[in-house]
């Protein structure tokens, strides 16, 4: 039989995180204090993050060991698998050859474990009792909350509005592990309560989320807050991804030409991309694509600029491309990637073109969904399904042009409980959705972009 799957011992996962901080052509632009417009310190951080994240969250170092405690959870299902989509390869009469990394693997069905275990443990460790996060479509919130009951912490998730009605499945995985999930806006903090007053209707967002997981964290001294993409440290994490993935493709005898991974906040694109960015950034020919929703097109679209995190403005300002904190995202599918801004670390990637982005329309997404689970059987999560999209417009390019090149993406979980949203495509009641560029420059109105952001010569 030919090989569909390349797996990993337990004893061949990476010891280490990678950290591509060590390894940009253009040194990032530091976060600044909201209120004094100076580079954050540690010290600024110490009551949304414990210190030991902090001091990862500023490392410059290549290599991080991953704590063996840490190490124990991930062999809950870690190495992840690596597939080869011979199915989906006949499907589409490609000469192209599709591989995609399996991170529908994990309990939670995500990718997002790799960081939440990491988190849940550094808190443990600095004596946290308490965390607060946000979460869209739910992935992050209920892979937290099962990292928080491994470790004995209370969990707390503002849900975005709009998705915790729209995925009632993930708001009872969260409840199963244990944690509070609370539809946001709400009125349990001053900050749902001022967006509330403003738009009692609204449906919600990551930065209005965030504004209330970051507020009730800094009111109690046992709290922290934890996010689950765009930080630097939450990059590193996710490195385990993309550092397998080497390992896997040498066993399968192969290397990437394409790299594809989807992209809201980046944690899920940058896991498996950045430990091959390093080979191009050390001259080798890859393309690297990240992909987003036109609906929430914050690569191809939002300026590169500094801008707040959340809605209600107390975070550092982010050295990012972004479409403005008080961005309010179309309520599509896709919960998962309408996030207003994108990591510092993507961002700043992009401008020295190490790689590139992509948006596509959400329609395309789900028919590319239904190619893949009628042919490689798996049911993705909306959210995965850009991914595969944008790969199968490269592998009809690679038919197109009469050539063969190699395709990796992210498989970065499951669609088994957002089926509702498969329901609402197969009954033709969802629509395509570009946005305006009246509502971007509306939502830029409060920010300025970087005039000159520094780049790779």
């Amino acid at each position: 039989m030919r090989a569909k799957k390349y797996v990993l011992s337990e004893q061949d996962m990476p010891r280490k995180w990678y950290n591509i901080m060590a390894d940009m052509p253009t040194p990032m632009e530091p976060p600044l204090h909201p209120g004094t417009g100076q580079p954050v310190g540690p010290e600024d951080l110490a009551p949304i993050f414990p210190m030991n994240l902090i001091e990862q969250e500023m490392c410059t170092d290549r290599w991080i060991d991953i704590p063996e405690e840490v190490l124990d959870k991930y062999a809950i299902w870690r190495p992840s698998p690596l597939y080869r989509a011979y199915n989906l390869e006949k499907a589409l009469d490609t000469p192209a050859k599709i591989y995609f990394k399996n991170e529908g693997v994990s309990p939670a069905g995500s990718h997002k474990p790799n960081t939440a275990i990491a988190q849940a443990y550094y808190n443990k460790v600095a004596g946290t009792k308490k965390i607060t996060t946000e979460t869209g479509a739910g992935q992050w919130g209920s892979a937290l909350s099962m990292c928080c009951s491994f470790f004995g912490i209370e969990c707390k998730v503002f849900m975005v509005k709009i998705s915790y009605d729209q995925k009632p499945y993930r708001r009872l995985m969260m409840e199963t592990w244990g944690a509070n999930c609370t539809a946001s806006p709400s009125n349990e903090t001053r900050a749902g309560r001022s967006i509330l007053e403003k738009n009692p209707d609204s449906p919600g967002s990551l930065g209005m989320a965030i504004s209330e997981a970051v507020e009730e964290a800094v009111a109690d001294d046992d709290t922290k807050y934890a996010l689950g993409s765009v930080l630097n440290h939450v990059m590193i994490h996710q490195s385990i991804i993309g550092l397998e993935a080497i390992k896997q493709m040498k066993m399968a005898g192969d290397y990437p030409d394409v790299i594809i991974g989807s992209a809201g906040g980046g944690s899920n694109f940058a896991g498996l991309a950045f430990p091959f960015a390093l080979d191009k950034i050390n001259g080798k020919e890859i393309d690297i694509i990240a992909v987003e929703p036109t609906s929430c097109p914050t690569l191809t679209r939002g300026p590169f600029a500094y801008d707040f995190g959340d809605t209600v403005q107390m975070t550092p300002l982010l050295p990012m491309h972004t479409l403005g904190h008080n961005f309010v995202p179309a309520p599509i599918h896709a919960g998962g990637l309408r996030y207003h801004g994108m990591a510092p670390i993507v961002s700043q990637l992009l401008l020295d073109g190490i790689i590139r982005a992509e948006s596509i329309h959400q329609m395309e997404t789900f028919k590319a969904g239904l190619t893949f689970a009628r042919s490689e059987g798996f049911i993705s999560a909306p959210e995965c399904n850009h991914a595969i999209a944008i790969t199968i417009r490269e592998a009809l390019k690679a038919k197109e042009e009469g050539r063969e090149k190699t395709i990796l993406f992210n498989w970065s979980g499951h669609g088994l409980v957002d089926l509702a949203a498969y329901e609402s495509y197969l009954r033709g009641n969802l629509s395509d959705h570009e946005l305006p560029q009246e509502q971007i420059d509306n939502a830029l109105m409060d920010i300025k972009p970087l005039p000159k952001p520094r780049q790779a010569t």
